[in-house]
């Protein structure tokens, strides 16, 4: 069992070590967690939450946008309030920091495959191959039935916007939100914008993996499938596991297993990059490089 008190390890000359890594591997297979999309400004705190959220913070005293997604709602209509503009600044704008597509136009002509945990979309809207991807804990585009009574999924654009101009605001042309001058807004939808099953008429919820209720539809297991062929297939190749901003959170899903893949596999490489939690542990150090630092920093030097 590995622990999770591990210090922070910086391989030296990192940089250099990673750049050598990349030219040389013939597959990189991507582990993506939150850090990623932090580094690309996708902040669930402080002046981003303060900018869409200030009237939630002030009526349910919570202070980022992860905590806001796990309050007990009284209504649905409040719910979908919060959550309809969470889904759409962290779904349908871009991130401020170009750092998905710095990946981008590093793996673009390699062999390479994403597992992530992140449920924003910024790699396809980066221009990664969706055939390459693999979004394990959901995507915030999607609807699901919450009992659930079937095992589909429903793309939620056009109603997340009808619920985000419900609620007072305008949107502009790059996608953000705009609150009109003197405008106050509403926390709650209307009823009729409340998203129901068309199964069963039970209320839709959120396709993001947080209890067993998690829809597992048709597109999940093909990029299942997926993954696991180019597991299969890439064994004996010389391979980078390229672990990119996870924490904590579910190391089971990304950390755990490219550990062990990296130990097992003949030519692998471990590379860890994360602001303050790059580490591997010692039964792979010979065969790993961790930089510690910023991921959008990091990937500008490469």
């Amino acid at each position: 069992m590995y622990s999770r008190k591990m210090p922070t390890t910086e391989t030296p000359d990192g940089i250099e070590k990673f750049r050598k890594a990349l030219k040389e591997a013939d597959a990189v297979i991507v582990g993506a967690g939150a850090g990623l999309s932090t580094s690309a400004g996708f902040i669930y705190s402080g002046e981003r939450f303060e900018k869409y959220f200030s009237d939630f913070a002030a009526a349910y005293r919570f202070s980022d946008m992860y905590s806001g997604g796990f309050y007990p709602y009284k209504t649905k209509e409040a719910f979908w309030a919060y959550f309809s503009r969470n889904i759409w600044v962290n779904r349908y704008t871009d991130p401020p920091r170009p750092v998905y597509k710095q990946l981008f136009r590093l793996l673009k002509d390699k062999d390479y495959f994403i597992l992530t945990t992140n449920v924003d979309h910024c790699f396809q809207k980066a221009g990664f191959d969706r055939q390459r991807l693999f979004y394990t804990q959901g995507d915030y585009g999607l609807f699901q039935c919450s009992k659930p009574c079937h095992p589909k999924t429903y793309d939620n654009k056009d109603r997340v916007r009808e619920m985000i101009l419900a609620q007072g605001f305008e949107i502009a042309e790059d996608g953000d939100l705009i609150i009109p001058e003197g405008k106050r807004l509403e926390m709650s939808i209307p009823g009729d914008l409340v998203p129901l099953c068309p199964k069963c008429g039970m209320p839709m919820t959120t396709n993001l993996r947080c209890d067993d209720t998690f829809v597992e539809d048709e597109g999940w297991h093909a990029a299942a499938g997926r993954y696991a062929a180019f597991l299969r297939n890439h064994r004996d190749k010389k391979t980078v596991f390229l672990e990119v901003g996870t924490g904590w959170n579910t190391p089971g899903i990304i950390k755990y297993p490219f550990w062990q893949m990296a130990n097992d596999w003949p030519d692998a490489v471990y590379v860890c990059l994360n602001y303050g939690e790059a580490y591997a542990p010692e039964e792979i150090r010979e065969k790993s490089i961790c930089v510690n630092s910023d991921v959008g920093d990091i990937l500008r030097q490469i």
